[in-house]
């Protein structure tokens, strides 16, 4: 999947919660009533099942409906509990949190390949080698660290203000869940050849490779 299909699908997510949003607070769905389908809403949005899924998941994560496995959704409130997307992301834990970190890690490469500096590439090359050290001689804690870093200089190298503050406040979780699913560095190990291409494609400033190593970084299609 390329970037404009995956823009494209996040931007028809977000119209679809709005308007299923919208329905719940005009009182088409009662307090404590259960939503159609995803077949029946896949219909009456006439969007895809992925689609309904994404839009779901973000009105589950505004309190505004809830998710019962087996049994359906159902509505909770009608207005979406106010909270900062700072404060979201900070509670955010584990897979939500990494699949979060996902969607923007390509378009933060993106950037860093266009704007980064001789000065961010320095920084890069110093945590990669950090973490290929590291990695080898299979410190888990530190190698997490010098990953997050790594990846945090290519978000500085971004030169977007706001991409960098979301990555940062991301990352301010990642370790512990990184340190949980990590017991040993051989995944580390694994991608150090993933993320070298990634460095070059910054350092050439070839702004499609950079897009297409971070989505294998983070398992997405290219």
């Amino acid at each position: 999947m390329n970037k404009e299909n995956i823009v494209k699908r996040i931007s028809l997510a977000d119209d679809v919660a709005s308007r299923l949003q919208q329905k719940i607070q005009d009182g088409d769905f009662a307090i404590g009533e259960k939503l159609p389908t995803e077949p029946e809403l896949m219909e009456i949005f006439g969007v895809g099942r992925s689609t309904i899924r994404e839009a779901v998941r973000n009105l589950s994560n505004t309190g505004l409906v809830r998710v019962q496995q087996g049994l359906g959704t159902f509505v909770e409130q009608k207005q979406a509990a106010t909270e900062s997307l700072s404060d979201r992301f900070l509670r955010a834990k584990g897979q939500e949190l990494n699949e979060i970190r996902q969607l923007f890690e390509l378009k933060v490469a993106e950037k860093a390949a266009i704007n980064r500096t001789d000065e961010d590439i320095m920084q890069m090359k110093k945590y990669l080698a950090e973490r290929k050290k590291l990695a080898l001689a299979n410190i888990p804690d530190a190698c997490i660290q010098a990953d997050i870093n790594f990846h945090l200089s290519i978000a500085t190298a971004s030169q977007s203000e706001i991409l960098l503050d979301l990555y940062k406040t991301v990352a301010r979780n990642m370790k512990e869940y990184f340190s949980e699913i990590y017991v040993d560095t051989e995944s580390f190990i694994n991608t150090q050849e993933y993320h070298e291409a990634l460095l070059q494609s910054i350092i050439d400033q070839n702004p499609q490779k950079a897009w297409e190593w971070a989505a294998r970084i983070t398992g997405q299609p290219v």
